[in-house]
């Protein structure tokens, strides 16, 4: 479920609210170990949620880099070459 969770911090340009939003779903639901909670653990799903994304945004403001941003598309590339490497995916 995890595997969804990318860094976020030092890439230009900035994490979206969305970004924050979705590390923050996979985070919750990874610990609650339910991808869709029963209407009863809704509220405190969704709760959880909001609070780990507003959290992460304040901590992504707060982080200083010492190092130039990354471009997000060159990392994704190295990303996919690196999995291409290891055999879990087929070239392209």
């Amino acid at each position: 479920m995890c595997r969804n969770i990318h860094t976020l911090h030092n890439f230009e340009p900035a994490a979206t609210s969305d970004e924050v939003h979705a590390a923050a779903l996979q985070y919750v639901r990874k610990i609650a170990g339910t991808t869709k909670p029963s209407k009863a653990n809704q509220e405190a799903f969704d709760n959880a949620v909001h609070e780990i994304a507003h959290l992460t945004q304040h901590l992504l403001d707060d982080l200083v880099a010492t190092t130039p941003p990354k471009n997000r598309e060159e990392e994704a590339a190295k990303a996919k070459a690196r999995a291409v490497r290891s055999g879990r995916y087929a070239a392209a």
